[in-house]
């Protein structure tokens, strides 16, 4: 969870990331790009870090809202659990959103299901 160095390796889709530490008040900029015709250009806006079971942030661009990984043992492994509230500030993105809700849905979980997915078969294994 703390590599940032390798966030773009584990996750192809984020096209740009400019980021420092995971560190409370440290203010990352990146770019998704979701299997659709558009980017994402958003602001994640650390806001804390509780190394290795918590982190929460604030989110503003694109898209707006909050978010909070926890991390927690489970058995022999562990599980993750990614909460987020999140709302299209665009104005594209807010038109697409409305009249094409099921594409934003698709773009929105793909971006998550894959990101899991590589930081499963990436992250979790230290490639």
């Amino acid at each position: 969870m703390t590599a940032v160095e390798e966030y773009q390796r584990w996750w192809p889709w984020l096209s740009a990331l400019h980021a420092g530490a995971l560190a409370p008040g440290e203010t990352w900029r990146a770019t998704v790009r979701p299997p659709l015709p558009y980017v994402v250009r958003f602001a994640i806006t650390i806001e804390e870090v509780d190394t290795p079971s918590l982190v929460t942030a604030r989110i503003d661009g694109d898209i707006a809202g909050s978010a909070r990984m926890e991390v927690s043992e489970d058995g022999s492994g562990s599980e993750v659990r990614l909460v987020s509230a999140l709302s299209p500030r665009n104005r594209l993105l807010r038109s697409v959103a409305v009249f094409a809700r099921p594409l934003v849905a698709y773009g929105h979980d793909w971006v998550l299901d894959a990101g899991f997915r590589q930081f499963s078969s990436r992250g979790l294994r230290g490639d």
